[in-house]
């Protein structure tokens, strides 16, 4: 059985990284244009990336070959490098939006063991993070295959608040494997009638041109819309909506369906108990969570319950975030800027001598979201 010892052997790669004598490839990064001296070898055999550039470039004058990653910060490079050449990563000191780009270079690089490594540790300890920025991650993920992990963790998030997706404004310019990879899920929290209107509406939105109204539309505009969707029809359950349903949301589109399909649809609804030959998917397994009680009015317009869950956790200090449906704190609105304005009287008038108080702000353009904890209260007498 072979031993490997692999920390001297990383150190001495990595004094071979500082080593100036025999270095071919220079490499500029980030806006200073620091300048990095590195071996063409450990370069090409690290990465098909570099590979492919030191194939590229021609050598100057005294035989070196030279990349420019001014698109690449200096910090961020100096991480990689050591990965390449030490395998070691020095991340402890960063913040989830140093990592999160690092990964995003990492993948740039076809590095893909870095990839994993910086993809696990974003999921696994800076979770609240991801889901304060939940529609930026979920969207970078998608544009990127090497992101496995991170479009599960974040379709999980979705089967459970599909709302996220569906009722977003960027929802029909999300990519179709987007709305595939929820609506064959089993464990989709949304009724089977809502699914399908969302379905149509994203097809729809992919045809421009098309009516809203399926009334007014020519073979040709059903022939378009077929051919939109023929990869998500598959995974709509026909078989577990209502009669009323098909009659009142699937009877106007059934021209987008296989014929033997609607008439297996047909048939059902006529004769429950006859045999058909169409795949019948399972039932979605709804999940019927006991909210806490909550007032009529939203407590917020910035965050939702799942937020407002993560944060009690961050409260009581977990190391695990609380659910939706465990959450122990009941989130009551005291003052909503859109509503109550934005000036000092508004603030001290409804919450002087509040306990317990977060403070939310969104900022504006963007999905980033502010806010504070107040364990105390508010104290009006001495802001002076």
């Amino acid at each position: 059985m072979a031993t490997k010892l692999f920390e001297r052997l990383s150190n001495d790669y990595l004094e071979l990284l500082d080593d100036k004598e025999d270095f071919n490839v220079i490499i500029s990064t980030g806006e200073s244009s620091k300048i990095f001296q590195v071996h063409s070898n450990v370069l090409r055999y690290r990465s098909l990336y570099f590979r492919n550039e030191i194939a590229k470039a021609s050598k100057d004058k005294n035989n070196h070959k030279k990349i420019n990653l001014n698109h690449i910060s200096t910090q961020q490079f100096e991480i990689i490098i050591k990965y390449i050449y030490g395998g070691v990563i020095l991340i402890e000191d960063q913040d989830a939006s140093f990592i999160f780009e690092l990964m995003l270079v990492a993948c740039e690089f076809l590095l893909d063991e870095l990839v994993k490594y910086l993809e696990t540790h974003l999921i696994e300890t800076k979770s609240s993070w991801l889901r304060l920025r939940f529609s930026h991650t979920y969207k970078t993920s998608l544009q990127n295959n090497q992101l496995q992990d991170l479009q599960k963790w974040c379709n999980d998030i979705m089967a459970k608040y599909p709302d996220k997706l569906f009722e977003s404004e960027d929802f029909i310019s999300f990519p179709e494997n987007a709305l595939i990879s929820l609506i064959k899920r089993d464990d989709l929290q949304m009724e089977e009638r809502k699914i399908w209107d969302y379905v149509i509406e994203w097809g729809v939105a992919q045809n421009p041109g098309l009516s809203s109204d399926p009334t007014s539309w020519t073979n040709e505009n059903f022939l378009a819309l077929k051919a939109t969707l023929k990869n998500c029809l598959p995974f709509i359950r026909f078989f577990q909506m209502t009669n009323d349903d098909i009659i009142d949301i699937v009877c106007p589109y059934h021209q987008i369906l296989e014929k033997n399909l609607w008439d297996d649809v047909l048939k059902r609804f006529i004769t429950p108990n006859r045999k058909i030959s169409s795949i019948i998917l399972p039932p979605r397994v709804i999940l019927t969570p006991k909210l806490p009680s909550r007032v009529t009015e939203p407590f917020s317009t910035v965050i939702n319950e799942m937020h407002a869950a993560e944060i009690a956790s961050w409260v009581d200090k977990k190391a695990e975030a609380y659910s939706v449906t465990n959450n122990p704190y009941e989130f009551k609105l005291l003052l909503r800027g859109s509503r109550d304005g934005f000036t000092n009287e508004s603030f001290w008038n409804l919450c002087d001598q509040q306990t317990n108080t977060v403070l939310i702000i969104k900022v504006n353009g963007t999905d980033e979201i502010l806010g504070g904890y107040n364990p105390t209260y508010w104290d009006k007498s001495t802001n002076n």
